[in-house]
């Protein structure tokens, strides 16, 4: 039997997810959480074979939360769920440590496929995104793109910029002085070559590298 921990900020998401998991025999779901922090406590509190991640979900989340999962409980397979297509995020998020990544629009037999790939030690990447995976870790993506400079605590800063957070919001949520904030924006500004916060809002909407509900993520 797997035992899975589903975290997403959405009930209806969650429900939606145990009802489509609770058709399968081997698959049970045996804890929920709602943000980051209750991610932590589940897993010290219970043992799980796979953790199953929204990437935007309140307070710490994405690549950091990937990160801190990964050296407190080492042996939890994470399959990542996420709006975003993008190539720049399922790197980001394996490299970070999981196990897997799957867009939520993907098809319910993805998800099971995916949640049993993990927990037998495989990896799992939807086919659409495989590609530009491989191009991307190989180093023979055609392009380099501005956001693809930026480091992962850069990536995050600028994901919450553009969800119009301001830079003494960031670090309050992110723990940080406003003065190193301000010094990733700037370096941020700088990497993107770019001049100011309207500027990288409509590269992100450019790029899909918004959420449609506001919230940061990877």
């Amino acid at each position: 039997m797997i035992h899975i921990l589903i975290a997403d900020d959405h009930p209806i998401m969650r429900d939606g997810l145990k009802q489509i998991l609770s058709a399968f025999n081997d698959i049970i779901v045996t804890g929920e959480a709602s943000n980051g922090d209750e991610v932590l406590a589940a897993i010290h509190a219970k043992k799980f074979d796979v953790l199953v991640l929204d990437m935007s979900m309140p307070g710490k989340s994405g690549i950091e939360l990937i990160k801190q999962i990964r050296i407190e409980k080492p042996e939890l397979p994470i399959l990542i769920l996420s709006m975003h297509k993008e190539a720049q995020y399922v790197v980001r998020s394996l490299k970070a440590g999981a196990a897997g990544y799957l867009c939520k629009d993907g098809a319910s037999h993805q998800l099971v496929q995916a949640i049993r790939q993990i927990a037998g030690g495989g990896l799992f990447v939807s086919e659409e995104a495989a590609g530009h995976l491989v191009q991307a870790l190989t180093g023979k993506a055609p392009a380099v793109t501005p956001h693809s400079r930026l480091s992962d605590r850069e990536f995050e800063i600028f994901q919450m910029i553009v969800h119009g957070q301001s830079v003494s919001e960031i670090a309050s949520e992110l723990s940080l002085s406003v003065k190193t904030v301000s010094t990733h924006k700037t370096r941020i500004l700088e990497k993107m070559e770019m001049h100011n916060t309207a500027e990288l809002v409509r590269y992100a909407m450019r790029h899909n590298l918004t959420d449609a509900d506001g919230n940061n993520g990877v």
